[in-house]
């Protein structure tokens, strides 16, 4: 499903990411972590196409993300599922025309956009929330209708970069926990995070970044905390 080759990306001479080699199956649930600077976020903007590599390839889906053309990409974006920090909610619309902002982009008739909708809600339990504005959620809940916004569409992948930062610890948890919900559905799901107590009680495959390198990469794995690692690269690469 993810696939990066040989990855460098550079900034004014200063490498972000190197020699990166990295397989994500389809429908697998993969915490990436790592002190801030190590590449988390810049590897996840390589992946919906905010950024391209200096050198090597991203693949997403078996699409080549190097060679889409300027007009492909939102198109690629409106494909996946990308949820952020700070929400990215529209302020003066409804939850409701929040989710269904994409599938109005998409030209979706009402009807599909209200069944679509709704569905989307009761994933994150917010189908009483529909007429209400972002203002009157909290930020628990204004981070769920992003998650709904970003599965309206069915997306084959999910990006959640630092999807929990702006949350307290409880709410956080469950924030994963429907993520990783989500993915149980078939969705591949990959996020970004510095939250330690999450990754480990969760246990899931984790991807271990520091200057630019992966230096661990393990299934049911812990935040790694060991700064004199060896990096371990090219690990869960497809044959």
């Amino acid at each position: 499903m993810i696939r990066l080759q040989n990855i460098h990306k550079n900034y004014g001479g200063c490498p972000a990411l190197t020699n990166v080699n990295l397989h994500i199956a389809p429908g697998e649930f993969v915490f990436l972590v790592g002190p801030s600077g190590a590449g988390k976020s810049t590897l996840m903007r390589l992946l919906y196409r905010e950024e391209v590599p200096t050198s090597g390839v991203v693949f997403v889906g078996g699409v080549n993300l190097n060679r889409l053309r300027p007009n492909q990409i939102p198109l690629l974006r409106r494909r996946l599922g990308i949820v952020f920090q700070d929400y990215k909610l529209l302020p003066r619309q409804t939850v409701f025309a929040n989710v269904a902002y994409i599938l109005r982009a998409l030209g979706a008739d009402e009807r599909e956009i209200t069944r679509r909708v709704t569905s989307a809600l009761c994933v994150v339990s917010l189908e009483n929330k529909a007429d209400a504005y972002p203002d009157e959620l909290s930020g628990g809940e204004q981070q769920r209708v992003g998650i709904a916004r970003a599965i309206v569409n069915g997306p084959p992948v999910l990006l959640a970069d630092e999807p929990t930062g702006n949350l307290d610890p409880a709410i956080s948890l469950e924030i994963v926990q429907l993520l990783e919900h989500i993915s149980e559905r078939g969705t591949t799901v990959v996020i970004s995070t510095h939250d330690q107590l999450i990754v480990n009680a969760m246990r899931k495959r984790v991807i271990s970044l520091r200057q630019g390198e992966i230096m661990s990469d393990v299934d049911s794995g812990m935040y790694d905390l060991d700064t004199t690692a060896t990096p371990n690269i090219g690990q869960n690469i497809e044959g």
